[in-house]
């Protein structure tokens, strides 16, 4: 996917260009349905051939980017990913690929890139860092566009040395009836040191990976979860989400699907976290605001810094939240498409649109 500048700077270079935006959802697991999407798309281009010809925009332009799209989707076969965007104009192609989430099913020709459903593959984009192990090994993943990649592990130094009885301290204590160190005390000694180290490279690695905005997902044996838990720094507590399910042999499908899930959670306990807080600066005169006249207002003015959308807003009202998110962009402001708890929230509270204001208006 496009990271996030990139999909800023392709707003900005077409958006004074007729553009033909399409979106597919190619995302099929029976065999028999995976060029579903070609009918799909032939409905969607006749609904929008109809509009073009009502005089919107020009035929022959429009006619002749859909032919580069559709030879673009013909020269790939099977199309894989869950979803499939691409822009063109009448002279070819600016973009196209398969992209990590299902997308609306949408063609559209008109001036700018249409970018509101490219959005929400964004967030596949933030970091997911995971550790799991116990007090011998810890493995280490990062999650890409879905996808786990497994990363060189951490592995304790387990070499307890010389443990015999002339190694092994028999210096007793100045009181009574007490003994030196054992040769037992001092390999479960050795082995606990051994486990810290572990454990604290380990956890210095998945943070590196996390980075600023990331998730941090741990796994494992209650002891190696609970110390990782432990060395997880203040940025990161509420991003970070743990699991005993998850064990050091597990092969990557089944942990792959265990770090989404976590994923996913965790996206959604930021994202309420997110309209919780635009709700209480909205309600008590701060830099929030709810609702969509508001909200359009703010972003008019260039004082957004984060606009929230929830996905039935999207859904239900395709132009503006389109016309939204490109106003966003265009100031560089963080754009999130809510969904879960935080969405409902957003739709109840503030009919599914609000925003984090870089500052209030003056006089507001």
């Amino acid at each position: 996917m496009l990271a996030r500048p990139e999909l800023v700077r392709l707003y900005r270079d077409l958006a004074d260009q007729a553009v033909l935006s399409v979106y597919l959802d190619v995302g099929q697991t029976d065999p028999a349905q995976r060029r579903a999407w070609k009918t799909r798309l032939e409905h969607e281009a006749s609904l929008e051939a109809r509009r073009v010809a009502a005089g919107e925009a020009d035929e022959e332009e429009f006619q002749a980017a859909l032919a580069h799209v559709t030879a673009a989707l013909d020269g790939e076969g099977f199309v894989k990913g869950q979803g499939w965007g691409g822009f063109a104009n009448a002279e070819g192609l600016f973009h196209h690929e398969a992209l990590p989430v299902p997308m609306p099913d949408l063609v559209r020709f008109e001036r700018g890139a249409r970018v509101a459903p490219y959005v929400r593959g964004l967030k596949r984009l933030r970091p997911v860092s995971l550790a799991v192990g116990d007090r011998r090994r810890i493995r280490l993943f990062a999650l890409q566009e879905g996808r786990l990649v497994e990363l060189p592990a951490v592995v304790a130094d387990q070499d307890l040395g010389d443990l015999s009885d002339g190694a092994v301290s028999k210096a007793g204590s100045r009181h009574s009836g007490q003994r030196g160190e054992t040769a037992s005390d001092r390999a479960r000694r050795v082995l606990d040191e051994s486990a810290e180290r572990l454990w604290k490279e380990a956890m210095e690695r998945a943070v590196d990976g996390a980075g600023e905005d990331g998730f941090l997902v741990l796994g494992g044996t209650p002891e190696a979860v609970g110390h990782l838990e432990n060395m997880v720094p203040d940025r990161l507590r509420d991003r970070t989400e743990t699991s005993t399910g998850m064990h050091v042999e597990m092969p990557l499908p089944e942990l792959e699907q265990a770090v989404a899930e976590s994923a996913s959670v965790l996206n959604k306990r930021l994202q309420s976290g997110w309209v919780e807080s635009v709700i209480d600066r909205a309600r008590s005169g701060g830099r929030g605001v709810l609702g969509r006249e508001g909200t359009v207002r703010a972003l008019r003015e260039m004082r957004v810094d984060t606009l929230l959308l929830s996905r039935a807003f999207v859904r239900d009202h395709p132009d503006l939240a389109d016309h939204c998110v490109g106003t966003a962009l265009a100031q560089d402001a963080e754009i999130e498409e809510v969904s879960g708890p935080g969405a409902d929230l957003l739709d109840s509270e503030a009919g599914g649109i609000g925003a984090r204001l870089r500052y209030r208006a003056p006089g507001g």
